[in-house]
C-alpha cells in the first residue's frame, strides 16, 4: 500500500490499442521459451530454490529488506536484489518503459490492486496458477483474492496489504456538540448541518476534490459498479443509479458548504487536522497510523467506526488502497519468482512484520485475527482497539469491484470533471455523465468495444 501523497498523473496505458491485448516480452517457463507451464512439479520447485539465482524485486516499502533477510535465510541459493523504482506512478511508468523495451524490467514488482489490469491487459504480468498460487486463496480475505483473480481463474498478483474503508472521528468534538458517530448517511448529513451551524470553522468531514481514490472507494461501498473488462470489451457506467445518488448526496453537501473539499495530503489539510476543522476523516486502515503520525497534537481525540450506511442495519465497506506482489511475464527465473511472491505474503513472520514494522493492514485472514494484532490499543485512540475495528470491516467489502485497464486516465478524466465539481461546489450529478462521455471516448479510441 501507499499513502495517496503523489497526485495522479496522465500516463497513458502502452500497448493498449486496436483492441488488441498485447503479450508482454520474454519467458514464462525456466528454460525462456515463453511458454508458461501448465503445472510444476514439486521437483522442480525444490530444484528452482536451490540454484542459485538473482531476482530484481521493485517495491517502495520502506525497510522491506528485512522482509528479504527472511526470505533469503530460507532459500540461501536466491539473492533478492532490491530496487525502488519511484512511488506508485513513478515506477508504472519506468516498467512501462522496461517492457517495452525488452529490458530492464524487475522479476518481481509491487503493484497496487487498482493497477493490475493495466498490465494483465498487455499480457505483462505471469500466470502464478502453475506454480501453486491457487492453493494459496483460503489464507487472504476473500475479496482481496477477487482483486487479483482473472475472468478466467488466473491469478495475477499475491495480494501483500489493504485499505477497507472506515471513519476516524474526533471524540472530543462529538462530545462537544452532542454527536454520535453516524450509523447511516442521512444521519451523517443531519450532523454535518448541525456541527457546521455550531461551529462554521469545523466541518464533519472533507471530501477531497483531489482523491480519486477515496471516491472509488465510495462507490464501491455504495454498490456501484462502474467498469468490467472481457477482452477488447469493457462496460462503463460510472453515472448509473448508484453513482448517481453518491454524487447527489455529497455534491448536496459541499453545496451547502457543511463539507470542507480540501485538496488533501497538502500542507493546509495538515493544519486542519491539528487543528480540529474536520471532526472525521473517511479513511482506509492505513489511516490510523498516517493519522498518528500526521496529527500528534491530537493524540487521544480520535476513535474508529464502520463507514455510515445507506441502508439502516446494513453492513457494507468499500476499499483505498492496498497492494500486491506480481510477478513479470518476462522473467528468466518463473518459480523462484513466484515462489519469493508467495513466501513474502504468507509467510508467518514476514507478514507480522509488515503489520507491526511497516504498518500495512493485512491481507491474511490468519493475522487479521491475531490477538497479537488485533488487539494492540494505541494511545493516540484513547486505548480503542482500532486494528479489530478494521479488520471486522475487512470482512464486509465486497468481492466484484473491477478496476479499468486505462486507470490513469480514468483518474485524470475524474479530476477534471467530478473532483473538479466537489472542489468548485457544481452540479456533482452533472458531473458523472461528463466523466462516462470521456471514459467511453478514450476507451472506443483505444479499440475497445464499449457496453
Amino acid at each position: 500500500m501507499r499513502t495517496p501523497r503523489l497526485r495522479l498523473t496522465r500516463v497513458l496505458a502502452a500497448g493498449v490499442a486496436a483492441g488488441l491485448v498485447l503479450a508482454g516480452c520474454g519467458g514464462g517457463s525456466d528454460d525462456g521459451s515463453g511458454d508458461t507451464p501448465s503445472s510444476v512439479s514439486q521437483a522442480d520447485i525444490d530444484k528452482a530454490m536451490q540454484t542459485p539465482t538473482e531476482l530484481t524485486f521493485w517495491s517502495w516499502v520502506p525497510n522491506i529488506d528485512k522482509e528479504i533477510a527472511l526470505f533469503q535465510k530460507k532459500y540461501p541459493a536466491i539473492k533478492v536484489k532490491l530496487v525502488n523504482a519511484g512511488q506508485g506512478e513513478p515506477q508504472y511508468t519506468k516498467l512501462r518503459t522496461a517492457l517495452k523495451a525488452g529490458s530492464g524490467a524487475p522479476d518481481v514488482v509491487q503493484i497496487e490492486f487498482q493497477y493490475i489490469p493495466t498490465f494483465t491487459i498487455t499480457g505483462d504480468l505471469l500466470d502464478l496458477r502453475p506454480y501453486g498460487a491457487e492453493a494459496l486463496k483460503d489464507q487472504f480475505v476473500d475479496w482481496t483474492w477477487g482483486q487479483v483473480t482473472g475472468a478466467d481463474g488466473q491469478v495475477w498478483a499475491i495480494p501483500q496489504d489493504t485499505g477497507p474503508m472506515g471513519m476516524l472521528y474526533r471524540q472530543d468534538i462529538f462530545d462537544k456538540y452532542g454527536i454520535k458517530p453516524p450509523a447511516t448517511w442521512d444521519e451523517f448529513a443531519a450532523a454535518a448541518r448541525t456541527l457546521h451551524t455550531a461551529d462554521p470553522n469545523v466541518y464533519l468531514t472533507n471530501l477531497a476534490g483531489n482523491q480519486n481514490g477515496a471516491w472509488m472507494g465510495l462507490l464501491w461501498q455504495a454498490g456501484a459498479r462502474p467498469f468490467k473488462t472481457d477482452g477488447d470489451q469493457i462496460t462503463v457506467s460510472v453515472n448509473d443509479e448508484a453513482s448517481k445518488k453518491l454524487a447527489g448526496y455529497w455534491g448536496g453537501l459541499a453545496k451547502e458548504g457543511v463539507i470542507a473539499t480540501d485538496a488533501d495530503f497538502t500542507d493546509q489539510w495538515f493544519q486542519g487536522l491539528n487543528r480540529g476543522k474536520y471532526a472525521t476523516w473517511l479513511t482506509a486502515a492505513w489511516g490510523p497510523v498516517f493519522l498518528s503520525s500526521s496529527a500528534k497534537d491530537t493524540s487521544g481525540k480520535w476513535r474508529a467506526a464502520p463507514l455510515p450506511q445507506w441502508t439502516a442495519g446494513a453492513n457494507e465497506a468499500g476499499n483505498w488502497g492496498g497492494s500486491t506482489s506480481a510477478v513479470v511475464k518476462a522473467t528468466k527465473n518463473p518459480i523462484a519468482a513466484a515462489k519469493f511472491a508467495e513466501f513474502l505474503n504468507t509467510d508467518p513472520e514476514s507478514t507480522m512484520m509488515f503489520a507491526t514494522e511497516q504498518f500495512l493492514f493485512p491481507a491474511t485472514k490468519s493475522l487479521l485475527s491475531n490477538p497479537a494484532f488485533t488487539d494492540q490499543k494505541p494511545a493516540f485512540y484513547g486505548g480503542q482497539q482500532v486494528n479489530q475495528v478494521f479488520a471486522g470491516i475487512s470482512d464486509t467489502v465486497a468481492t466484484d469491484f473491477q478496476w479499468p485497464p486505462f486507470l490513469d486516465q480514468t483518474v485524470n478524466d475524474w479530476d477534471e470533471t467530478v473532483g473538479k465539481s466537489l472542489a468548485d461546489r457544481t452540479d456533482t450529478v452533472a458531473a458523472l455523465d461528463q466523466w462516462q462521455e470521456r471514459i467511453t471516448t478514450y476507451a472506443k479510441n483505444q479499440g475497445f468495444t464499449v457496453k
